[in-house]
């Protein structure tokens, strides 16, 4: 047998759960539907591996796992290198992204040309090269320029995810001098395994960035556009990045073409305050048009999934490329110039222009000359910096998912999935003018450091025409403001927000005659909950009911596989019995089954909106049998309202939408009832009777 990769940390930690570590290599592979796909398959089916081949690979694996288990069981005694342990956690994941690639690809059938083979090999041989160095209390790699393959491991399911990274020819180690950072997301490959991603990082080179900067390639978790965990990937390689290099944050790019436009869209719409310049080219921006969703022949989407575009969308929001320099690229004869033409409409009704190079007599590509005009207008982007203290800021949302753009954060919202603004000025040194609408709740913040306003006296905030006083000023300055009965006034406790962080302050608690409000990171839909650490949590006992039982069984093993396949991670999963104080305070938890077969859905039960006995189930106004009924929905953990649990639900998207990048969309809202009675497909996970989302306190809507 192949070994296995055991993690020395607390295994009471979430993040150290890692599907019983590593799985056996020959451990057999769920299917991803249930019966023959009639989608398109992504990965496709690879090739046959010749078994001379695939003994050398699993020799190789096996040497490197004992490798990696050994560097994980080696307590941590010795002193910092270069600033950097070398037995630390940290750089275990430098090492094991060439197991994973080389696992991935020999288990699933996942080499798709001969040559992927010797390069797994490759990478076999260059984990073992790390971790010897590793065991010796070195780590070469992390001073060597030119291009490089690292890792780090996830908060959200633990696995070590690689990222490519180009580090420039004159840096040195210790130097803390902040350097540009260029991030690229690539294009959509439906054979793009850990292996062809490695491959072809290790033989990179600089393309748009300029020599002094770092260059950063986004595996994103394979090919979803940077949604949900591929979003949660680029904050993640780039909080690696910065941890391992000076970085300036007023000179981080963001940028890619094709499904790495559409990231580039949509980085910039819903992260406007981050980057100090962000490019497009050719990528959707949205989904109804480009997917052509309402064409004739086609199912219309329900009207949750088609009010859940506006997760994505980014020409709802095209106000927000007012926030920070952006260029759109597109070929004169490519089809995808619909986007652009598209983009450019949404943003100029907002009384905007939008920068937009057009390469003449090409197609789906870059044209060289003009390539060479966007990288000088990035170039110059980069020069100037990101502005951090803007005086004006005009931010649109339509969830608290999305809620900041530089000093600004939306925390609440009078509606979720309808239009928010926020439109901030910084009039003079003494006075703030904000305009709001669908807004609950904000906060203004400075940072410490130079403020621009008068320290002599508090400022005036004038919300909405309502004049307010804000708190005195000293090193930084922070202030909330909350709406009630339509008057504003400052207020006392208000959720904080930091991208890739829920700190959430809880108004209401459970228990104390209330639900929590809608806040970031946890205001779903569905799947918010697997844009952060999650657990699945299997049931050991006796269902109700035996079709209840099966029928989430069958969609726990899908969501395993899927999560495997989607968003290349080995999915965390326990026993309903083993379930932890550690796991409820630091994972969502994902409840599989009924209240008889889950333990903890069965604690949890009586604070849950929910009605679920073996012959009815009741979900507000909605009830049927529950002999062949299931819910399934998200809801703040009442053991930790800071988390959520999702009952009976992976991500909600199928195999039938994985076609396009631009249908990978949230196909279900807040709750579902599914009738049992229809069998699963590849869009649903049966029929669903009703389905809705929760109000902005998690009740019931009356809507």
């Amino acid at each position: 047998m192949i070994a296995t990769v055991r993690d020395r940390r607390d295994s009471s930690h979430p993040m150290n759960v890692r599907s019983a570590f590593l799985p056996f290599l020959f451990a057999p592979t769920l299917l991803m539907a249930q019966a023959t796909p009639t989608s398109k398959q992504a990965p496709p089916p690879g090739i046959e591996v010749p078994a001379s081949d695939a003994a050398e690979l699993k020799e190789g694996l096996e040497t490197l796992g004992q490798q990696i288990e050994a560097l994980r069981s080696q307590p941590i005694t010795r002193g910092p290198v270069d600033g950097i342990d070398p037995r630390h956690d940290a750089l275990v994941p430098d090492v094991e992204v060439f197991h994973k690639a080389a696992r991935y690809a020999l288990q699933y059938n996942e080499f798709f040309k001969t040559p992927e083979i010797a390069a797994a090999k490759a990478q076999l041989k260059l984990g073992l090269d790390r971790a010897k160095e590793l065991t010796e209390g070195k780590h070469s790699w992390t001073s060597a320029t030119g291009p490089l393959v690292l890792g780090y491991a996830s908060r959200i399911d633990g696995s070590s995810q690689p990222y490519g990274l180009i580090v420039p020819d004159d840096w040195k180690p210790g130097d803390t001098t902040p350097r540009p950072l260029y991030l690229w997301f690539h294009g959509r490959g439906d054979t793009l395994s850990e292996v062809n991603f490695i491959a072809g990082r290790l033989k990179g080179k600089h393309d748009f960035s300029t020599p002094n900067a770092f260059e950063l390639h986004l595996y994103g978790r394979y090919c979803n556009a940077s949604k949900f965990a591929g979003e949660i990937d680029c904050f993640e390689a780039m909080a690696d990045v910065q941890r391992r290099y000076a970085i300036d944050p007023n000179r981080i790019v963001e940028m890619g073409f094709s499904m790495g436009g559409a990231t580039g869209w949509h980085m910039a719409a819903h992260h406007p305050g981050l980057w100090a310049v962000s490019s497009s080219g050719a990528g959707f921006a949205e989904t109804e048009v480009y997917a052509k969703v309402d064409d004739p022949g086609k199912t219309p989407p329900p009207p949750w999934e088609r009010k859940l575009y506006n997760l994505y969308d980014c020409n709802v929001i095209a106000a927000n490329y007012g926030d920070l320099p952006f260029i759109a690229y597109s070929g004169e004869l490519d089809p995808q110039m619909q986007s652009g033409k598209l983009m450019n409409e949404a943003i100029t009704a907002e009384g905007l222009k939008l920068e937009w190079l057009i390469g003449p007599g090409v197609g789906h590509k870059y044209e060289p000359e003009t390539k060479k005009e966007l990288s000088k207008r990035i170039d110059a982007y980069v020069a100037k910096g990101r502005d951090p203290l803007s005086p004006h800021i005009r931010f649109q949302t339509f969830t608290t998912r999305y809620n900041q753009c530089k000093w600004v954060t939306v925390d609440a919202l009078d509606r979720h999935w309808e239009k928010a603004e926020i439109d901030a000025t910084l009039v003079d040194e003494g006075t703030i003018r904000v305009k709001t609408k669908n807004v609950a709740t904000f906060t203004l913040a400075f940072p410490p450091g130079p403020v621009p306003l008068d320290k002599t006296h508090p400022p005036r905030v004038i919300v909405d025409e309502q004049e307010l006083t804000g708190p005195a000023i000293a090193e930084g300055w922070k202030a909330s403001f909350q709406k009630a009965n339509g008057k504003w006034a400052e207020a006392s406790k208000v959720a904080e927000t930091n991208y890739g962080k829920t700190a959430v302050s809880m108004g209401v608690q459970f228990g104390s005659g209330g639900t929590p409000r809608k806040v970031h990171g946890l205001q779903g839909p569905i799947d918010d909950a697997f844009m952060d650490s999650f657990i699945f949590v299997r049931p050991t006992g006796k269902a109700l009911n035996e079709k209840v039982g099966a029928w989430a069984q069958n969609e726990l093993d899908l969501a395993i596989a899927g999560w495997r396949r989607v968003f290349r991670g080995d999915a965390r999963v326990k026993d309903d019995t083993a379930i932890t104080e550690a796991d409820m305070r630091n994972a969502n938890l994902v409840l599989w089954g009924d209240p008889g077969s889950n333990k903890v859905l069965a604690q949890l039960l009586p604070k849950l909106p929910v009605q679920w006995t073996k012959d009815k189930l009741t979900m507000g106004a909605a009830s049927a049998a529950a002999a062949d009924h299931a819910p399934i929905f998200i809801y703040p953990n009442p053991a930790n309202p800071t988390r959520y649990i999702v009952v009976n639900s992976g991500f909600t998207f199928r195999m039938g939408a994985r076609t396009s990048n631009s249908l990978q969309t949230p196909k279900l809202p807040d709750w579902a009832l599914i009738d049992l009675n229809t069998p699963p497909d590849e869009m649903w996970p049966g029929k669903v009777a009703e389905a809705g989302f929760f109000d902005e306190t998690w009740r019931w809507s009356k809507k």
